[in-house]
């Protein structure tokens, strides 16, 4: 079984492993703990158990001991042996003390006179020793028929009994002992499978052994360990190593004698007492160990159960992004899993559904139930493939509709599908009638067609296309109503033109164009039509880098009050320095500019440079209205209004700073649209001009409900006026027609004093030409202003000329 990692099936498996495991440790734990606590528990009952049997042995010793006394202190002859106090009897008493003594294994027999001396003894060592306890012991056995205590004889304890002899008056004491050593340590081993230890403590707190179960360097290693728990005795049970096993032990006092203690040590095993419960815990880890490994048997076998139909959906799912949607689902399973796959089988059916519909929609025209512009390349690519390899030509006949945009505007555009439909239907027919079952017809968008012509030559091509066009001739009947229509139609071929199909269907396009401008039918690409693309391509790049470059530069012509001489303005104008070609004229690159919509950057540019020179001027002291001529693109931007107004809060600047000049026909493209831009510009206090007046096409009765204040006189009128009387008549209609309306009216092109002096005559407001100045770099106008001095006469209105040829 091989898991990923990562993988939904090893997490299951880890998850789950971890759980048990988890589980059985914590259980292990709690029962190890539980075992510990037991064992803890029966060994401390143990102990204290041992403790009342040791009591217990100490006591039937003592009893003993007392019995045997008693028996003695009540014999007949020995009694009289004391009382005849002879010396001839101290044999006897000697050996009636020495035999009863063996008799109840006691380690001292002694008989002590009522003046309170040893008078007979079994171990006179021993009983120097022992007299002082024996001594202590006589008035409380005299008082209680006999006494018990504990003696210590070098380091030694002993078990003392001291019983009174009385006939009937107490005329002496038997004093008997029993040691306390190892023996009696065998013995609490073999009753209670203790280890004992009998031990005593001297004045100075030092532990010694007197006898112990512990065998060897054992025993000293119990002393050692007790004398290092310190002065402190314990009062519990407490844990001892000896070598390398455990012992839980207890200290038990046996009685003191003056400044020593006789103790005794019970020792319980504690790893034989746990035995059991170790060979159980051994069972209950093997069991664990074994529930572990079958859990992780079933947990892989439930992981695979469960992953592996998400695997199988996963690989599935793989496979419908590489767009294979025939691959089958098991959607078997009654399980979740099973309700998984069977809506991951209906999904599959559905995006297989939609994708067909996606790809239909994305690669035929739905109005015509033709081929669109994708499917065409598709298809031209792989005609190319094939034409390469069998070497033969191909060629694509591309056309586009006349008067196409005439019929949707006159009839509808429901009219202009239905005649698309026709106009496919007879291509189609075409292509049927002539068997070509390789040519293909796509509709390409809007009124465009084009035909793929695979393994044909240019006769063929054009044969083709003279059919095409004949066909088209013949007036199309929809709706009761007769359409003439008829094509413009281009032609390129591979391997003549392109190797490529994108390039192919470019060319023939261009041909198309061709042919629609020559109005001459079918036009053959020709390499002499493309180059004015590839200069607009080219120009349209320049443009665009020229404006990152900031190769523009802003230059200004200007406007003077012609009845004072004074410069009441500048009309700003742009100019571009090209790295290459030098100054490039404004009639080169603004018409493609307004073409392509890069009208726009410049005409922001403009505006910008324009604010920043208003506002150098007017810290100098010259208040001049500045003049900015707006496209047809402009006027059709409604953010307009917003942009100039952000303009001049950011510069600064009143909006009777500005005037914006606009042409004719850039009025007259969408008339309502750049009406509603005027009014708002002109709402704002903005200055509007009509630039280039009279060349356009603009109507009187619209012109009077434009927000304007000025009309700009084109200076085609202006420049022959002195000697035409013609352009002088038009020059004076128009500024009568100007101030009616209320309008300011400038003229441009002024290039004599004599033009300047007939313009005042005839009422013209303002002027600008190459009279008064050229137009100059704007860091240039500084220096033009502090030179500019008007001509004397035509301030002094002197010899003003003869006007009466006008009237």
């Amino acid at each position: 079984m091989r898991l990923r990692f990562r993988s939904l099936e090893s997490r299951i498996v880890t998850l789950f492993l971890v759980l048990i495991i988890a589980v059985q440790v914590v259980g292990l734990f709690v029962i190890q703990r539980g075992i510990d606590n037991n064992a803890r528990l029966a060994i401390s009952s143990e102990l204290n158990n041992g403790s009342k049997v040791f009591r217990r042995l100490l006591e039937q010793n003592a009893q003993s001991l007392r019995f045997g006394a008693r028996l003695l202190a009540r014999d007949t002859a020995f009694v009289a042996a004391i009382g005849n106090n002879d010396e001839s009897d101290r044999a006897t008493i000697e050996s009636a003390l020495e035999n009863s003594g063996r008799r109840i294994k006691a380690s001292l027999s002694m008989l002590i006179s009522d003046e309170r001396k040893i008078s007979a003894t079994t171990n006179p060592k021993q009983s120097a020793g022992l007299q002082k306890m024996a001594l202590s012991l006589l008035d409380q056995a005299e008082a209680a028929d006999g006494a018990i205590g504990i003696a210590i004889v070098d380091h030694r304890p002993f078990q003392i009994v001291a019983m009174p002899v009385k006939a009937p008056i107490t005329i002496g004491w038997i004093v008997m002992t029993f040691p306390i050593d190892r023996q009696l340590a065998n013995d609490m081993r073999e009753v209670s499978s203790l280890h004992t230890s009998v031990l005593t403590r001297d004045a100075q707190g030092k532990w010694l052994s007197a006898g112990s179960t512990f065998v060897g360097p054992s025993a000293q290693t119990v002393v050692e360990q007790l004398q290092a728990l310190g002065p402190t005795r314990p009062t519990g049970p407490f844990d001892l190593t000896v070598e390398t096993a455990k012992y839980s032990a207890r200290l038990i006092s046996i009685g003191e004698d003056g400044d020593q203690n006789a103790s005794v040590l019970l020792a319980r095993s504690i790893d034989e007492a746990t035995a059991e419960y170790r060979r159980l815990e051994r069972w209950l880890i093997g069991l664990a160990l074994g529930g572990i490994f079958a859990s992780a048997l079933a947990i892989v076998f439930t992981a695979k159960r469960i992953a592996q139909p998400i695997s199988e959906l996963v690989v599935t799912a793989k496979r419908l992004e590489e767009g294979d949607y025939k691959v089958s689902i098991d959607s078997t399973r009654e399980d979740e899993i099973g309700a998984l796959a069977h809506a991951f089988d209906a999904m599959r059916e559905g995006i297989a559904k939609r994708e067909q519909e996606i790809r239909r929609l994305a690669y035929w025209d739905t109005l015509t139930n033709l081929p669109n512009r994708a499917q065409f390349v598709l298809l031209l690519n792989d005609a190319l493939v094939e034409a390469r390899g069998r070497q033969e030509g191909l060629y694509v006949l591309m056309m586009d509709l006349d008067r196409f945009k005439h019929v949707n505007d006159v009839m509808g555009h429901s009219f202009g599908d239905a005649l698309l439909r026709q106009v496919a239907g007879r291509l189609q027919l075409l292509l049927a009638n002539r068997r070509q079952s390789s040519a293909q017809v796509a509709r390409l968008g809007g009124d465009e067609f084009a035909v793929l012509l695979p393994g044909a030559d240019l006769e063929a091509a054009q044969r083709m296309a003279a059919e095409i066009l004949q066909a088209l001739e013949t007036p199309l009947s929809l709706e009761d109503q007769m359409v003439d229509i008829g094509a413009g139609l281009g032609i390129a071929g591979y391997p003549e033109h392109a190797e490529e199909g994108e390039t192919l269907l470019s060319m023939a396009e261009v041909a198309m164009y061709a042919a629609k401008q020559r109005n001459d039918g079918a036009v053959v690409y020709d390499v002499a039509m493309d180059k004015s693309s590839a200069k607009s391509l080219s120009l349209l790049t320049e443009l665009r880098n020229a404006a990152e470059r900031n190769e523009f530069r802003l230059h200004v012509q200007p406007k003077i009050s012609l009845d004072t001489g004074k410069v009441v303005g500048m009309e700003a104008l742009v100019r571009w320095v090209h790295p290459e070609r030098g100054n490039v004229f404004p009639d080169e690159f603004i018409p493609f500019a307004e073409q392509t919509g890069f009208i726009r950057v410049l005409t922001r540019w403009v505006m910008e440079r324009s604010a920043e020179l208003c506002r150098e001027l007017a810290t100098r002291g010259h208040h001049l209205k500045v003049s900015v001529n707006l496209s047809t693109r402009d006027l059709l931007d409604q953010d307009l209004p917003a942009k100039f107004a952000d303009l001049l809060t950011r510069h600064k600047l009143t909006p009777g700073s500005f005037c914006l000049e606009i042409t004719e026909s850039a009025i007259m493209d969408d008339p309502v649209r750049a009406q509603h831009t005027l009014e708002r510009l002109s709402a704002m206090g903005v200055d509007l001009s009509i630039d280039d007046f009279g060349t356009g096409y603009s109507s009187l009765a619209y012109l009077k409900r434009l927000p304007v204040n000025e009309l700009k006189i084109d200076k085609s009128f202006v420049l022959n006026m002195e000697n035409d009387e013609g352009d002088t008549k038009i020059v004076r209609s128009t500024i009568d027609l100007g101030h009616n309306m209320g309008l300011r009216v400038v003229a441009e092109g002024i290039e004599s004093e004599a033009v300047w002096r007939l313009l005042a005559a005839l009422g013209c407001d303002q002027g600008q030409g190459y009279f008064m100045s050229r137009p100059i770099p704007a860091d240039q106008l500084f220096s033009w202003l502090e030179k500019w001095r008007p001509p004397v006469a035509v301030v002094a209105g002197i010899d003003e000329p003869d006007v009466s040829y006008a009237k």
